[in-house]
């Protein structure tokens, strides 16, 4: 079993249980938690959401735990953010008007590009789809990361109409393609990490993210 222990962020939107139930699968420990001294105390912070930006800024705003959670980041042990909190790590937002995010990771979040055409891409995307390596990079890129083990090509659960736009490539962990869109679906700055798409309603690859992130 891992001794490390996370905290879930709980500022009231996120499928906070089921990722904890993934995390109990792998062997670790997960608790679930809104008061800032303990999220600051944690070996390492898991930040879900569904739902509206803005609205989840405002939680987290109104709960206090903006700054605690840029502060956790500022000691260098690891935050991912799953989903909606992957967004909330980015600069701003451009969903239903432009919000300030935590800006952990330089970047913007764009909604998907529609096509009254395409039938097959309805937004949001919701089910199955596949990540790869962004283009260029050499096929290490994923080792010692929260995708070790995971080959490209693996599909995994994807809920969105809105996705990140990384400003350094470099932050570019692996991407997805989506009607016109081919956006970051694991985005990483240094201790910082965040996946689109539901590891813990992913099967066993998706377990395997949440083993790699309890072994960074």
């Amino acid at each position: 079993m891992n001794t490390k222990k996370a905290v879930i962020v709980d500022y009231g939107m996120g499928n906070i249980f089921s990722i904890q139930m993934a995390v109990n699968a792998i062997g670790g420990a997960a608790e679930v938690s809104s008061v800032p001294t303990t999220i600051a105390g944690a070996d390492r912070i898991i930040l879900p959401g569904v739902g509206a930006f803005q609205k989840a800024m405002d939680e987290l705003q109104k709960m206090k735990l903006i700054d605690t959670i840029r502060a956790f980041v500022g000691t260098g042990r690891p935050v991912i953010g799953i989903c909606l909190g992957m967004q909330l790590l980015f600069s701003e937002s451009y969903e239903f008007g432009e919000h300030k995010g935590l800006n952990l990771i330089e970047g913007k979040v764009l909604r998907f590009h529609k096509s009254e055409a395409d039938q097959y891409h309805k937004i949001p995307q919701i089910g199955w789809n596949d990540i790869k390596m962004p283009s260029g990079n050499v096929m290490n890129l994923w080792a010692n990361t929260v995708l070790d083990g995971i080959v490209p090509g693996s599909f995994f659960y994807f809920v969105h109409s809105f996705y990140c736009k990384p400003d350094n490539q470099d932050n570019v962990l692996a991407e997805t393609s989506y009607g016109r869109d081919t956006f970051c679906s694991v985005a990483r700055k240094d201790n910082v990490w965040g996946c689109q798409f539901h590891p813990e309603r992913s099967a066993e690859k998706g377990l395997l993210i949440y083993k790699n992130f309890f072994d960074l």
